[in-house]
């Protein structure tokens, strides 16, 4: 069970991806919101049970419901990846029940250690990954992330094709945004490192977001270049999924689009400001030297926040330490 947000989602993927692979004769049921089911298309033993937040499981009287709508499914353990109030009771509920459980451990303490201000900690903690691993030891099954194993590229559909063309040059996926601004490049310097990209004739360089808002800055960033595409508005999930795992890079934030584009194979390199890959939270299976971080000499107290959200005053500039110039020679090196 994991029902939130897009990119913690995204992360359980490659995990059950290599469950699924060493322990074929398991079945894993994913109990998420109905909106992340094409995540987990195409896995093997895998099945989708969507959890109805607005209607059938709503509150606590749903929360039985949904209790007893996967009680019908025969399940033998439960593999609680979200650890909230609402996991925890249908975590209790089958250890009331009989069946074996177990629950992420969120490192709450070292994380705290890792983002004070004072007395900081910093030092790599265990990954999403690693935790959600340590969960299924605990029922019983070993797994081995050393070789994943990746989805083919999608054939794109002639919807996908009508917008973006074929691939004839190399295309750089860019998601520009973040939930919190603590995470958000500054415009004005990822518009250098759009313009600097551009002027390769033999990239496309394709822009991911979404909302109203962010399409009006996306077609601003975009404006007069005929390398460069707006995705966002234009696709639905399941075709962005198809889209992205067709990138030779994508560029994101510490955000949803980078877990996404790394659980599907794709090479990653994320940018962060308030927050840092130590805590946990780098896209699978991408090597750190991919994450650019903004510079702790000039701000010592970083990671101020595992999640983003907490404003420290004197550090809205911390990601302008990262140059554009550094971030298009890393996506250069890909090619």
């Amino acid at each position: 069970m994991r029902l939130s947000a897009m990119g913690d989602v995204a992360m359980t993927v490659p995990v059950l991806r290599a469950f699924v692979n060493q322990h074929p004769n398991v079945k894993i049921t994913v109990i998420s919101r109905p909106f992340f089911e094409p995540f987990f298309e195409g896995i093997p033993n895998l099945s989708f049970f969507a959890f109805d937040e607005k209607v059938r499981h709503k509150g606590v009287a749903g929360l039985l419901r949904l209790f007893q709508d996967l009680k019908g499914l025969n399940i033998d353990a439960f593999a609680d990846l979200h650890n909230v109030l609402r996991s925890k009771i249908i975590r209790n509920l089958f250890a009331l029940s009989g069946k074996k459980v177990a629950s992420a451990d969120k490192g709450r303490a070292e994380k705290k250690a890792l983002t004070q201000p004072e007395n900081k900690v910093f030092q790599q903690l265990p990954t999403m990954f690693e935790r959600h691993v340590k969960v299924f030891e605990q029922l019983g099954f070993t797994i081995n992330l050393s070789q994943p194993e990746f989805p083919q590229k999608a054939i794109l559909s002639p919807d996908i094709l009508a917008i973006i063309g074929e691939k004839n040059q190399k295309w750089i996926g860019i998601a520009p945004f973040a939930q919190y601004d603590s995470k958000v490049y500054p415009l004005d310097l990822m518009q250098e490192v759009i313009d600097k990209l551009a002027l390769d004739t033999t990239n496309t360089i394709l822009l991911f977001g979404g909302g109203k808002k962010e399409i009006e800055i996306l077609d601003s960033l975009a404006a007069n270049k005929e390398n460069m595409i707006v995705v966002a508005g234009q696709l639905k999930l399941r075709q962005e999924l198809q889209l992205i795992s067709n990138l030779d890079v994508m560029l994101s934030m510490d955000s949803g689009n980078a877990h996404i584009a790394a659980m599907l194979g794709v090479k990653v390199i994320t940018l962060w400001g308030a927050t840092h890959p130590y805590a946990g939270f780098s896209p699978f299976n991408q090597p750190l030297e991919n994450s650019l971080v903004s510079d702790r000499n000039m701000f010592p107290k970083l990671p101020t926040s595992v999640y983003g959200n907490k404003k420290v005053a004197g550090y809205e500039d911390a990601m302008r330490t990262i140059l554009p110039g550094t971030i298009v020679l890393k996506i250069k090196m890909f090619f």
